[in-house]
């Protein structure tokens, strides 16, 4: 459908589940998506705009849809700025609206967005994007459950040597923020809280609550067994994985680094 409305060079506003397009002559103009923060959050977040700053352009140009063109004219933000975070915010919700997803797409002509025009992208660079960033977090963690669920720290100790940015993520993992609770409180895009995120259950460190509830085996008496070696045990972890898991890839993954890490 997307690739439709850019050969027919259509103007309006692409609607999924996770998100929305704007498109301008079949060009992508602006994108929004409740997975990540917006573009005043993003701007106003990390001081780049006073949040009066952003609501005085909201106000004096919203309704002739040219708040960028405002805040630039205005002397309070760059245009070279504009354009870098305004970029990145368009990715960043793209990646999200154009996820999986099992409603309709809608699309209505003629809508335009309050922001106003900032740097159109091509449909073409939009979904190459998306399937690079795609790639990109099946390759650091093939498991997608903790990239909504409710996020809670295992028992691992935590490497002295993990970087920053990734400890900021960890402190805000409480048992109750998802992956986009944590990109509104971190004012970050939620991509990159994401690669924080399977990185941090790559190492063992994150898991799901639910997951954790569902490891939580009643407490029973096992009768003697004879101990096995490291090699061995790993071995019938991962047995155990396959034969327990509907999805064993994943499951033999985190089962065999658990246990070798343990040697």
């Amino acid at each position: 459908m997307l690739s439709r409305l850019a050969e027919e060079r259509a103007t309006g506003v692409l609607t999924r589940d996770r998100g929305v397009l704007y498109l301008v002559e079949g060009q992508v103009v602006h994108a929004e998506s409740p997975a990540t923060p917006g573009l005043d959050i993003l701007l106003t977040s990390r001081g780049a705009l006073g949040s009066d700053g952003w609501w005085e352009a909201v106000s004096e140009a919203g309704a002739e849809r040219r708040v960028g063109r405002f805040l630039v004219d205005s002397g309070q933000l760059a245009e070279g700025a504009l354009e870098l975070c305004h970029l990145g915010a368009l990715y960043d919700a793209a990646f999200f609206t154009l996820g999986a997803s099992s409603g309709p797409a809608r699309f209505r002509y003629g809508v335009a967005h309050w922001i106003g025009p900032v740097r159109p992208v091509t449909v073409d660079a939009v979904e190459r994007e998306t399937l690079r960033r795609r790639a990109l977090l099946h390759r650091i963690w093939p498991d997608p459950d903790t990239d909504t669920a409710e996020l809670v720290r295992t028992a691992r100790a935590v490497d002295a040597a993990l970087p920053p940015r990734q400890r900021t993520v960890l402190d805000q993992v409480d048992g109750e923020r998802t992956v986009s609770d944590i990109s509104r409180v971190l004012g970050r895009p939620g991509f990159h809280t994401l690669v924080d995120v399977r990185r941090l259950a790559a190492a063992g460190i994150v898991t799901t609550r639910a997951r954790t509830v569902e490891c939580r085996a009643p407490e029973t008496t096992a009768p003697p067994v004879s101990p096995l070696s490291p090699v061995s045990t790993a071995t019938a972890q991962a047995a155990q994985a396959a034969q327990a898991s509907a999805d064993p890839d994943v499951a033999l993954l985190r089962r065999l680094r658990d246990a070798l890490e343990a040697l």
